[in-house]
């Protein structure tokens, strides 16, 4: 069997889940329940480090971003499956902008 990638997915209504290993651009990722069955594979459309995010779904721009059953932010602009969900496409709902 081939070795991929691994990732969680927290709470059934989210969009995202938590690599729980290093992904490889075109790698295949396994996402896995809350209860550790395999629910879906996606391939990562980019290299996404350990303990960050990969996208379950097409996110359109200020759609929200989903994670532990509760929006953490809203994507600044469209997140494809398999796309790393991070700061670069991600806006925080909990932390206010800051203005300069």
């Amino acid at each position: 069997m081939i070795a991929m990638a691994r990732a969680l997915r927290i709470d059934e209504v989210d969009n995202v889940a938590t690599l729980l290993s290093q992904a490889s651009n075109g790698e295949i990722v396994e996402i896995a329940s809350g209860g550790g069955s395999i629910i879906d594979r996606v391939e990562a459309l980019e290299s996404i480090p350990f303990g960050h995010k990969i996208a379950l779904i097409d996110i359109g721009e200020s759609e929200e971003i989903i994670k532990y059953g509760e929006v953490i932010g809203m994507a600044s602009k469209p997140i494809r499956r398999g796309e790393w969900v991070h700061t670069h496409n991600v806006e925080s709902v909990r932390l206010p902008e800051r203005r300069v």
